[in-house]
Parts: structure tokens; sequence; C-alpha cells
């Protein structure tokens, strides 16, 4: 098949079974400036946006999105953004092995912050633009995760806290500049809009980037905006869920070779998508709940059942699962003793830590999850799931086995899963090849798990991951217990000989 490159002049020429735009793109106008413009983003809010673009367009045109990179590695996105007029190709891959593609329309513009601030600025500041959202993932927030505040320590947090008045360099640093301007011109507040994976995605969003600013205005003086952010600004809460593994040269090729379509960079993602969110937008939002989008009162519920068992469960497979010498999630999920083990660990340790969660059956749901883990087509790979294990224990596992430990309930299988990351971040598999750990605190976690062999507790000894959980006796043990099994036997000889609770 011939191929051609995807444009907006080239659009009318792809074959018929590739779904895109109807609408005027060149009627577009922005009206959300998003942080983050990963393939989470283009296969979630981007993908919502386009539907609505399709189905209403009148209505909708003016709700594009203005994409910001202000990571050097962002420059990729840029080039690829420029080449193809901000269109890409959302391939959705089915169990079945049927593909279908759409080209994505709902993204106007990209700018690369460090090209120019002020153009970032500029479209931060536009009245039009009403919310700025985010996919920074859970590091970009900045948590310290002893104390839950706001640590400043990156390098660019330090630049723009230091400087404020010169050009920002961090996400947060061009939020709370825009902000600045918006309220010195008299302009609304845009909302600041989370959609990364972390319990009160929002509220966290408010109290770093507040904290922030109010570190900017001890050097800034007589110009103070913390507290205004604090009056002014809305951050609601959400919850984001849809399988969106790394691109590959393979998914590159495949929609080459059976669409026709030169795609730089497309993106891949299961069927399944789901968004709970916060109707908490005091400047008007796009109508997402005409595509399916769950606008609710109180996401908390629905939150912590994606964060506790599919989140959670993503951390039940990887180590385990690449421990024992699988690459991709599918096939661990596909394994009946590792399927066992996942559904036993959302029924018995995630499922009673979660308040009710109105409309939801959760053994449907855990069962669905696994169905979602085994599609062969996404070909989820584990390094990705393994990968900021720091950003994502914490937040994910650690809660449900505080909560057991405080209801007596089990933790076994909990023990287990932070056991096999331990022996993950050791950095050899059971066949002595090496682990590629990727996690932004890699020399520390590393260093704790070469200690292990004559300290047992050494993981558990940062607090700043595990609290006081090494003091718990119970946890303690269980965990030396699972610790001592992975080094002796093996990832699946340890969950063979294990009668579960």
């Amino acid at each position: 098949m011939s191929t051609m490159k995807l444009s907006e002049e080239t659009l009318p020429g792809l074959p018929e079974d590739v779904a895109r735009p109807t609408y005027d793109r060149s009627a577009l106008r922005p009206g959300i400036v998003h942080f983050g413009v990963g393939g989470f983003h283009r296969a979630h809010e981007a993908m919502y946006l386009d539907r609505l673009m399709e189905e209403a367009p009148e209505e909708h045109l003016g709700w594009s999105v203005v994409g910001v990179g202000t990571m050097p590695g962002d420059a990729r996105m840029r080039d690829a953004m420029a080449a193809q007029d901000c269109l890409y190709t959302l391939v959705v891959k089915h169990p079945d092995g049927a593909l279908e593609p759409r080209v994505i329309g709902a993204m106007s513009a990209y700018l690369f912050a460090p090209d120019d601030p002020e153009a970032v600025l500029a479209r931060m500041t536009d009245p039009d633009v009403r919310i700025v959202s985010l996919t920074i993932t859970e590091g970009g927030y900045h948590v310290n995760q002893v104390t839950g505040e706001f640590d400043p320590a990156d390098e660019s947090l330090q630049a723009d806290i230091e400087a404020p008045q010169q050009d920002p360099r961090s996400a947060f640093g061009f939020i709370t500049e825009a902000l600045r301007r918006r309220r010195d011109a008299g302009v609304e507040p845009f909302t600041v809009m989370s959609c990364d994976n972390l319990p009160g995605n929002g509220d966290v969003a408010s109290q770093m980037i507040t904290s922030f600013a109010r570190m900017q205005d001890e050097n800034r003086t007589g110009d103070p905006l913390a507290d205004w952010i604090t009056e002014h600004v809305s951050f609601p809460n959400a919850m984001v869920d849809r399988i969106t593994p790394v691109t590959s040269q393979e998914d590159i090729d495949a929609l080459a070779e059976r669409f026709g379509i030169e795609d730089a960079w497309p993106v891949v993602c299961e069927p399944f998508t789901q968004w709970v969110l916060e109707d908490h937008f005091p400047t008007g939002r796009p109508a997402f709940e005409e595509v399916g989008v769950q606008v609710v009162d109180d996401v908390v519920p629905y939150e912590l059942m994606k964060l506790r068992l599919l989140n959670a469960s993503h951390q039940a497979l990887c180590y385990l699962g690449y421990l024992a010498g699988y690459r991709y999630a599918h096939e661990v999920a596909q394994d009946p003793l590792f399927e066992e083990f996942l559904l036993g660990y959302m029924e018995h340790e995630g499922s009673p830590t979660l308040p009710e969660v109105p409309d939801v059956d959760l053994s449907d749901y855990r069962r669905t999850l696994v169905e979602r883990f085994a599609n062969p087509e996404v070909r989820d790979t584990l390094a990705r799931l393994c990968a900021e294990s720091s950003d994502r224990i914490p937040k994910w596992l650690v809660p449900v086995i505080r909560h057991n430990l405080e209801h007596d309930g089990s933790i076994d299988r909990s023990a287990l899963v932070v056991a096999s990351w331990a022996r993950y971040a050791e950095g050899v598999d059971e066949q002595g090849e090496p682990i590629e750990v990727v996690d932004r605190h890699r020399d520390r976690v590393m260093a704790a798990a070469a200690r292990q062999d004559e300290e047992p507790l050494a993981f558990l000894e940062d607090e700043t991951f595990f609290g006081d959980l090494r003091h718990d006796e119970r946890f303690a043990s269980a965990y030396r217990h699972f610790l001592q099994r992975l080094h002796e036997v093996g990832a699946r000889t340890t969950l063979e000989d294990r009668d579960w609770n």
C-alpha cells in the first residue's frame, strides 16, 4: 500500500476506514492550554474534545487545545506536531486484533516553551483560555512523601522561585506567572485541571502550586499571589483511566502498512476509557458529559477504586511478572497463577479499603480489569509499569497497607508486591539479565536494594516512601519472608507455594 504523510492537506485522501475530523479545523479557537502532551493526554482528554467537536462543532470549536512542552525531550513532540498540523492518529487496539484508527484534530497548536516562553504566556493570558490542564506525571507535583508538603528541590523550580521575574522554566512557573498577569489585567483566572493519577489530584495541584507561589512571593516584594490563588482559582479533582502504552516502531510501521498513514507519533490504546470529573469550573467548560464523561459532585470513591485496584494491580503484576521472565502485561494477566494473585489482591486487600462507589459493581470491575490487562494487542510493557515506582507505590499501595493494618485486614499480597519491587530494584532478574531501573530516585532505591542481603529491611528504611512501615512487625515479618522466598525460589514458586488467606 502506498503511504502519505499525515497533514491537513492529506486528510481527504486517507483510506475510507480511517475516521477523521469532518469539522472545520480552520475555525478552531484555543480554550485549553495543556502541559504534558504525551500518549495519555492524546488518547484521553484530546480524544473527548475531538468527539465533542465532531458531534457539535458550532458549540465546541472554541475549546481546542494548545499543547505546551517544557522539558528538553518535548522538542520531539514539537517537531512531530509541526510537521503534521497538530494532527495525529489514535489507534484503538481490540483484543481480537482489530485496529480502529481515527485522526484526532482537537489540538490547534503546540508550543515548546524553551523556544519562546512569552508565546506560552500570551496564550495562557488570553481571556478565551479558561482551562489549563496537566498530565505531568505523579512526580511532577513535587510532593514530599513523608510530610505531604511541597518539595522545591527540582532545579527548574528553584530557578523559578529564586528569580520569579525571569522567564519561567517549569509548568508551575508558567501557571503562576500567567495567573499573575491575568489578575493584574482584570481577566478571570483559568481553572487548573489535573489529569494525573494521584489521589485528590486537584487538591494536590492546588496545594503544591499555591505553596510554590508562596515561595515566589518571598522573592517578589510587594506583589503577593498565593492568597489570591487560594481565593480565586479552581482545581477540580478527576479520575482518569485508559491504558496507553508507549508507541513502538512496530505501531508506526503497522499504521503505514495497514492504513497507508505516515504518522511520526501515533498513539495506541485499549478500547476502555473512563473519566470522572468534579464539576467545578467557574468560567465554563466543554460539555464533557455529552461524550461519556461522568461529571459528579464527588470524585473520591471512583478515584480510590481506580488507584487501589487498577493502578496498584499494575504494580502487583509488573515486578513479579518481570522477575519471572515475562515482558508484557498481557502475558502475566493470561497466566492463571498470576491472574489468581491479582484477583486475590483486588478482592481481599484493595477492595476492603474503598468507600461505596456509586453505580459500580466491584466484582465486575475487578474481572474487567484483568480482561483489560490481558488484551494481547495493547502490548503494554512491564518495563513501563515498573518505571517511576517511587512515585507510584507510596500513593497507590502504601495507603492500602496502612488501612488493612489498622483494620486487621489482609496484607500478605501487598507485602509481596513491595518485596518484589525491592527485588526488582537490585537490577538483575532471575535469569541473571540486567534490569534497567527507571526511577527519578534510582540511585537511592538501588543502593537500598543492594544492602538487603545483609540488612533484610534496608529497602523499607526510606521513610519518604514507606513512613514507619518497617516498624510494624506484622508487615515487616511478611515482607522479610517474601523477600527471602523471592531470592531462594523466585517469583513463580513463591506464588505457587503460598496458601493465601
